[in-house]
């Protein structure tokens, strides 16, 4: 299938869950080898981000399907928003770090800031787990461009619209 003759969308689409699949993969093997679970509520197996699906009870749409993201103590409902049809980052185990303290950081009503060098994937890593609970995310630095109170109000009033 990869090797054909693919439309971009379709191709993207593949990509996207070809490295969610060698994620999924590297994950599970890492566990069974080290024998690290031994019950649901092991903190290997919490500390890795999942997504839940509980069929619900009730008469409306919102109360019949649930779609919960979950990582350790945090559980947020899936945002459902449409994000489109992108390409996806590669899920490292620093990554994998970063989830953990960004959903942590959620989960406590918190902030998070990642920090580091420039072009190491900060900006795309909260980008990314956006998608994964499906949440818009909007992105901007601070810097001496945005700081003025016209640029400000620019773009809350863009983000309000």
């Amino acid at each position: 299938l990869a090797r054909g003759r693919l439309t971009a969308n379709i191709r993207t689409s593949v990509s996207a869950r070809l490295a969610a699949a060698v994620h999924g993969r590297d994950v599970l093997s890492a566990l069974a080898g080290r024998g690290a679970v031994a019950t649901p509520t092991s903190f290997e197996w919490t500390r890795q981000l999942r997504l839940y699906y509980s069929p619900a009870t009730g008469s409306s749409h919102a109360q019949m399907t649930k779609l919960e993201v979950r990582q350790v103590l945090m559980q947020l409902s899936y945002g459902c928003e449409y994000l489109g049809n992108s390409a996806r980052l590669v899920i490292t185990p620093l990554t994998d770090r970063c989830f953990l303290t960004l959903t942590t950081a959620l989960h406590l009503h918190l902030a998070g800031a990642v920090s580091g060098p420039a072009g190491t994937g900060k900006t795309e890593t909260v980008k990314e787990l956006a998608k994964i609970s499906g949440k818009h995310c909007v992105v901007f630095n601070c810097s001496t461009q945005t700081r003025s109170f016209t640029a400000q109000t620019r773009m809350s009033a863009g983000m309000m619209q």
